[in-house]
């Protein structure tokens, strides 16, 4: 007997939303490991496992790279290994879900490059919204414009960095997927680990740290891409794009659990205007055929 469509996307959806529930999990907890390595300290460990579990499962010296690929594939880890660098350096003094959200612009502005429906500009307003009431700019004082403004600065470069790591992709993409996913990630651990030891030090190498730092890895990393990839394989492009955008809520979620991290009325309601946002593009973007960008967290 044929299982039905609903009974068929069930397991893809569950898959989806535990691999976005891991990925920011393991987020939460990396924020908890900062008193003992630090935000650099922390980035470097989980940047490092994830290297070493993608070219162990991976194995890119198996294929060989012509030089053109191998540029994009360095600049797309060191845009990766930056953007992990930078969102660690927020997170040490802004709540992890605004965190998500405000680095959702790196994507959403590479989605919209080539947009030129009205409709499109009406979701990037919404999205912008969201970003204003997040960002130490209207001085609100119900606390939403109290975000430290040294870790938005670090959260807007690690969108920034987002936003070139999915051009850079889309390049180093053309080389064996496994190739350029596990070079691109030994070469953002290259990029990281000297801020992580210059800040950490011999405390990086202590045994709890390292199997703190590879449960990381697993839950921030290896778990979810494993997830997410078994979820696109069974899920239309759109349907997967908008569930991705829930990401900022789960982060909020997963940090009000794990770190008790309370965030006000209008700051939730900001993440809902990035998180509707983000969705409406996507949608639209699918119904023209248009090819843009994933807006999970990578």
């Amino acid at each position: 007997m044929t299982e039905s469509r609903p009974a068929a996307l069930l397991l893809p959806v569950v898959a989806l939303v535990a691999g976005m529930v891991s990925l920011q999990t393991g987020a939460a907890f990396a924020k908890s490991l900062f008193p003992l390595v630090g935000a650099a300290g922390v980035s470097a460990l989980r940047v490092g496992f994830s290297a070493l579990i993608l070219l162990a499962v991976w194995r890119p010296w198996r294929r060989s790279l012509n030089a053109r690929d191998a540029g994009w594939i360095l600049l797309y880890g060191a845009a990766l290994g930056l953007m992990n660098l930078l969102f660690y350096m927020a997170l040490r003094t802004i709540p992890l879900g605004p965190a998500v959200a405000i680095e959702f612009a790196g994507p959403l502005a590479v989605a919209l490059a080539a947009s030129r429906r009205t409709a499109d500009f009406l979701w990037i307003g919404l999205a912008v919204l969201g970003l204003w009431l997040l960002l130490p700019l209207g001085g609100a004082s119900d606390g939403v414009g109290d975000l430290d403004p040294v870790g938005v600065a670090y959260v807007l470069g690690a969108a920034l960095a987002w936003a070139l790591y999915i051009l850079f992709g889309q390049r180093a993409g053309r080389a064996h997927g496994g190739q350029a996913v596990s070079l691109g990630m030994t070469t953002a651990a290259v990029v990281v680990a000297p801020f992580g030891l210059a800040e950490a030090g011999s405390a990086l190498f202590a045994a709890p740290v390292l199997v703190s730092g590879l449960a990381v890895a697993i839950a921030s990393s290896a778990l979810p891409y494993s997830l997410e990839m078994f979820a696109l394989r069974r899920l239309d492009r759109q349907s997967f794009g908008v569930m991705m955008s829930l990401e900022p809520a789960i982060a909020a979620l997963a940090a009000l659990i794990v770190l008790g991290e309370h965030l006000t009325a209008l700051q939730w309601f900001a993440i809902a205007c990035v998180i509707a946002a983000s969705a409406g593009i996507t949608l639209g973007s699918r119904r023209r055929g248009r090819a843009v960008p994933e807006v999970g967290a990578p």
